[in-house]
């Protein structure tokens, strides 16, 4: 039964994220607010989640909202808003790490300052999350994508495939393939 009310309630969300998309691309832009104030923690959990303290969340998430707004004209209707959402920032996160990963490589130093504490570092105070964590930022970067878009954000292996533009099978190995690894890792303790 609940699964039935989650389900119709996904399905309201469409049906007004579609609208709010609609009444933007139409000019009305104040709409975008909406678009924001419903996403932006789901954004910054996101950012937490793949990259911890590694990036600026708040300029991701404030990349993401400018990247999405530019893009709506691009928007198909058959897809969910939040696919949509999902796939821009993982993109965004990714540029973000890859540019960060540049600057590593020319200087270690940058390395420090990046690992300084943060909100993550709060949230995650339980021994066994801060374990949890540690393990998962050991997967691959695909890898754990794809766990924490199925784990955490509820997403179907479908939905995953969608955000992640793989196929279903490559979704179920890179699931597979984490949670053997996250295995592995949290029993060498």
């Amino acid at each position: 039964m609940e699964s039935v009310h989650n389900s119709m309630q996904k399905e309201q969300q469409q049906i007004l994220d579609q609208g709010l998309v609609q009444a933007i691309l139409n000019g009305e832009t104040e709409c975008y607010a909406k678009i924001v104030e419903r996403y932006q923690q789901l954004v910054a959990n996101i950012c937490y989640k793949l990259a911890g303290n590694k990036i600026d969340v708040e300029e991701v998430v404030q990349t993401v909202f400018v990247e999405l707004y530019m893009s709506l004209p691009r928007f198909r209707f058959q897809a969910k808003l939040t696919t949509y959402i999902y796939r821009i920032t993982l993109n965004t996160i990714t540029k973000s790490l890859n540019k960060i990963n540049r600057y590593e490589q020319w200087d270690d130093k940058l390395a420090d300052n990046i690992h300084t504490p943060s909100i993550y570092d709060e949230m995650v105070k339980d021994e066994r999350t801060r374990e949890l964590y540690a393990a998962i930022d050991r997967l691959k970067y695909e890898q754990r994508v794809a766990l924490m878009l199925h784990c955490f954000n509820d997403m179907s292996y479908k939905e995953v495939a969608e955000v992640m533009e793989v196929s279903l099978s490559k979704v179920e190995t890179l699931i597979f393939r984490a949670k053997k690894n996250l295995k592995k890792i949290l029993t060498e303790k």
